[in-house]
């Protein structure tokens, strides 16, 4: 069983003779115990080209010490030194709770052993007043093997702080200004690997084409944009900056496909809010590849947009879980004592329960699957080789205003249509069909906000505005639907109905209300300034 610690950790360069700092003079530590050395054997694992490093993660098998085993480190601030180090026991094979986590960056590809650090660790505890552990400080004296490549080596020394749980960061700070004052600088490698990389590569360095990397719209023509990343380095180059229409949409799906890869191992895990941020990735990139269709060939963007729905469906089944079952807990909390008659909480309890097994299930199986994979490879296909239609090449000042308002049109006569209905099922339907438009309208306007500014900042909040009261309005049907399938099932249960139907008659209550403010919320996002500013 895999278990995640968040680690806060800044290393600094030493000399190899260097010793252990007195640190006891920094505000909160009381002592300084010293725990002796302990001999640390790890072998790292990547793929051949290094996938994973070039993200700043690191896989490892290590023995020694207290805490042996694979370890994964996932970066969360690479600035602050904040990694979730993220355990599994000792075996022969990387585990796959681990190589699971890893799947959206390496995808196929094989991880094997790639470098093999041994260390001998100096080890001292800084104790607060009470004697409690706030940080572990150590003199690392290490030696690299590279397990490819010719099997050069590389050795060198660097203190570490790593604080202990729940200590504050701000300690960090404190110990950095102090060994500043005796002359020792931040390391500038993000971990042990990198650095190892960094002084076993043989002449010239290594490099690797970048997955997915931009290439300009402008030289379509021309010779393919391959941008080398040196595998060791933080990248050093910097991103052609967009020109083109072409060049700023997508700019956008590269931003949601990088999230797309960096949400999945949060999905995995089950973190807060993944599954909605990656749920919300892709229908950005697929409302991009429509909103802005006559600058991408749609026989390549069209495919990849099905199979971005389907991912989208597969997500939306946790979270639209998630989201109801808050909704309908919040709904009995407020039902005053007198009224809440029967199990409600027991029921709408094993309801939930039932419901998120299923929907997690589905997720997970989601993610392992070769379909996912092949998903993720036609968007890295694209972005590598994007495919350009001649308006492709237009300026952003002229394609990306006139694709937005043609989002809007279509909203608009959505939410006229959705209006000019009677109450009932089929305004339902017609406000359902109309938040969709909001949303398509809304991502739009993001997508051409670096090219066209504030205008299009203004417009892609006034479409969220219009979205949230639809939306709003949608999660009141479902919960509807949801509450008359509970009422059924304690009715046949033996037990009183009651307490469902007043949970029905508030959310009735509830979508009459977004009906009656949806007029007011279009009227001011319908204003003929906010499209005219956009240009064009």
């Amino acid at each position: 069983m895999a278990e995640t610690k968040r680690e806060i950790e800044r290393k600094y360069d030493v000399k190899a003779d260097a010793e252990l700092p007195d640190l006891t003079g920094v505000a909160g530590v009381a002592k300084a115990v010293d725990k002796g050395v302990v001999e640390l054997d790890a072998v790292y694992h990547d793929t051949t080209d290094q996938l994973l490093l070039a993200d700043s993660i690191t896989l490892r098998r290590r023995t020694g010490g207290d805490d042996e085993g694979w370890h994964l480190k996932l970066p969360v601030s690479l600035i602050q030194g904040v990694r979730d180090e993220i355990h599994a026991p000792l075996s022969d094979s990387v585990p796959p709770e681990l190589s699971g986590l890893v799947r959206s960056r390496v995808r196929d590809a094989a991880l094997v052993p790639v470098m093999r650090l041994v260390t001998a660790r100096d080890l001292r505890h800084l104790l607060d007043a009470k004697g409690a552990l706030l940080a572990e400080l150590s003199i690392d004296r290490v030696r690299a093997e590279r397990l490819t490549e010719g099997g050069s080596t590389a050795e060198w020394a660097e203190i570490e702080v790593e604080l202990a749980d729940d200590v504050d960061p701000a300690l960090l700070d404190r110990i950095e200004k102090k060994l500043k004052k005796l002359g020792v600088e931040r390391s500038k490698s993000a971990s042990k690997l990198a650095r190892a990389q960094a002084g076993t590569a043989p002449p010239p360095t290594r490099q690797r084409i970048a997955r997915g990397k931009p290439k300009p719209a402008e030289a379509k023509q021309g010779k393919k944009d391959e941008r080398a990343v040196a595998v060791h380095e933080e990248d050093p180059a910097v991103r052609p900056a967009p020109v083109t229409a072409a060049d700023h949409v997508l700019a956008y799906i590269r931003t949601q496909r990088d999230a797309l890869v960096a949400l999945d191992p949060d999905v995995r895990r089950d973190l807060p809010d993944s599954v909605h941020r990656m749920r919300v990735a892709t229908r950005r990139m697929r409302s991009a590849f429509r909103s802005y269709r006559k600058l991408l060939d749609r026989s390549v963007t069209d495919p990849i947009g099905v199979e971005l729905k389907w991912l989208a469906g597969e997500l939306g089944v946790d979270r639209d879980q998630e989201v109801l079952a808050e909704r309908l807990t919040d709904r009995v909390d407020t039902v005053p004592g007198t009224l809440l008659l029967g199990p409600v909480r027991a029921r709408l309890r094993i309801w939930n329960v039932a419901g998120a097994d299923d929907a997690r299930s589905r997720t997970v199986a989601a993610l392992e699957g070769q379909r996912y994979v092949r998903l993720l490879d036609s968007v890295d296909a694209l972005l590598a080789d994007p495919p350009l239609r001649k308006a492709a090449l237009a300026s952003p000042a002229k394609a990306l205003p006139k694709a937005v308002r043609k989002d809007y049109a279509r909203l608009e006569a959505r939410i006229e249509h959705a209006l000019a209905l009677a109450p009932g099922e089929e305004r339902d339907v017609a406000m359902h069909g109309a938040r969709k438009a909001a949303k398509r309208a809304r991502y739009a306007g993001e997508a051409a906000r670096p090219a066209l500014g504030k205008p299009a900042k203004r417009f892609a909040k006034q479409m969220k505005a219009v979205q949230k009261v639809l939306g709003d309005h949608q999660d009141s049907v479902v919960a509807r639907e949801a509450l008359r399938s509970l009422a059924i099932q304690a009715h046949a249960a033996g037990e009183t109905a009651f307490t469902w139907g007043l949970l029905y008659g508030q959310e009735e209550a509830a979508a009459t209300d977004r009906e009656r403010e949806l007029p007011q919320v279009w009227a001011k996002a319908s204003r003929a300034k906010l499209r005219s500013s956009l240009g064009g």
